[in-house]
């Protein structure tokens, strides 16, 4: 039984209490980088912040925004937030929310307040403005559709009324062109036994990209997670400032993506007075896929969803030591790089594929070859490698760029496991 207190940092932090000497402790994990920037990190204080959030929004320079923004920011683009509601009225959110809803309630409110505080931390991770020293928002040009649903704890048998079906279905009502959804149950009651599989459907006959982080629960059974292990859904995991997993980012087939997830600012409580550093997780990561989507999207409104996340696997970071054609059960495709796009120009979007199924997008002429059955005992460190400004390395596994030139030394301690197709159901 989990405690209160427990439960009660889980719904404001989107995971369980931090164990701090293991977090960088990733074992055989898909990568294990370290990087050294010549500019150096602001420090990670534990203690709340009332504004800076944008300082401590360490993936932010090193995707190089700041040359992202005058082409794209994500105009255009609604983005249904599925979480514990969104409070538009901080500051980094006003003019960025429209009317959402309550799918909390069978006959679907339109009360869509946070009481939590992680919903707007969400919201404001994609969309935020960054005004008044909010949390900047990775596409600030978006709009949030905020959809609540009630909190759910990863072992809790969900109600068998759907909260997560009838959210999706409130979200295509309001022609949200991407979903994120924060949360998810380890049991299929309530999900895979009524509606959702089909609102998931529905998504994808109209072109909706849906994204959910893969769960934060590694160190406690590595369940996978609905909806994230659905065929409909990208998964995403966490990784942290050093671009290694997460110590406590769930792993498996359902893993399509990472994304940052690690000591990320986040709204204290429902309070909205201050920022606390030690947000991330998996709905951070979620958000952050999804407003990567947007951003490109925006720049391509012609493209089908296929097309959006086929860029998205093709330009993903990874190792130069990648052994080509094969997929991390711990980072899917890779990192995501907005930039390495919409700077650059790389990605193939290849056929419109209209309707497809998310599982079955892979880059164009990627394809899957046997992977090593076992990693190598010894991991030997590849040569050395630095990034230019422009991020000119296709194949590095973090999010470099920006102003400041970066070092990496990257091991290969990769672990290619053999990827099945994910459960129907």
């Amino acid at each position: 039984m989990t405690s209160l207190f427990s439960r009660t940092f889980r719904r404001m932090t989107g995971r369980r209490r931090p164990t701090v000497a293991a977090r960088y402790d990733t074992g055989m994990r898909a990568l294990a980088v370290v990087l050294v920037l010549t500019a150096g990190l602001t420090g990670q204080g534990s203690s709340a912040y009332a504004a800076g959030a944008r300082d401590r929004q360490w993936y932010l320079d090193r995707m190089n925004v700041d040359q992202i923004w005058k082409k794209t920011t994500g105009e255009g683009i609604k983005i249904a937030v599925i979480d514990s509601g969104v409070n538009p009225s901080t500051p980094s959110l006003k003019g960025q929310v429209l009317p959402g809803g309550d799918a909390s309630v069978p006959e679907g409110g339109p009360d869509s307040a946070d009481r939590d505080g992680r919903g707007t931390t969400t919201a404001e991770l994609i969309a935020g403005t960054g005004a008044g020293g909010g949390i900047q928002g990775l596409a600030p040009g978006a709009k949030i559709i905020p959809i609540r649903v009630p909190p759910l704890e990863h072992d809790e048998l969900p109600s068998i009324d759907d909260h997560v079906d009838r959210a999706i279905r409130m979200a295509l009502e309001r022609d949200a062109k991407i979903i994120s959804i924060s949360i998810g149950s380890e049991y299929v009651i309530g999900s895979g036994m009524t509606g959702q599989r089909y609102a998931l459907r529905d998504a994808l006959a109209k072109e909706v990209l849906v994204f959910a982080g893969t769960g934060d629960n590694a160190k406690e059974g590595n369940k996978p997670l609905a909806p994230a292990r659905f065929s409909e859904v990208v998964g995403v995991a966490s990784i942290d400032e050093n671009a290694r997993v997460a110590d406590f980012s769930q792993h498996g087939e359902d893993v399509t993506l990472a994304a940052p997830g690690v000591n990320i600012p986040r709204w204290c409580d429902a309070t909205f007075r201050r920022y606390c550093p030690d947000g991330g997780g998996a709905h951070a990561a979620s958000a952050l896929a999804s407003a990567s989507a947007a951003l490109i999207w925006a720049q391509h409104p012609d493209w089908t969803a296929a097309q959006v996340l086929r860029v998205m696997l093709d330009t993903a970071g990874r190792s130069d030591d990648w052994k080509p054609g094969t997929v991390s059960n711990y980072l899917g495709y890779g990192v995501i790089r907005p930039g390495a796009h919409i700077n650059r120009g790389l990605g193939d979007p290849g056929p419109a594929d209209r309707n497809e199924m998310p599982e079955n997008v892979e880059p164009v002429g990627y394809r899957s070859t046997s992977p090593s059955p076992k990693p190598p005992k010894t991991p030997k460190p590849s040569p050395t490698h630095t990034a230019a400004a422009d991020d000119s390395l296709p194949n590095v596994p973090v999010l470099v760029g920006g102003g400041a030139a970066a070092v990496l030394v990257v091991t290969a301690v990769a672990v290619w496991v053999a990827r099945r197709r994910r459960h129907a159901g």
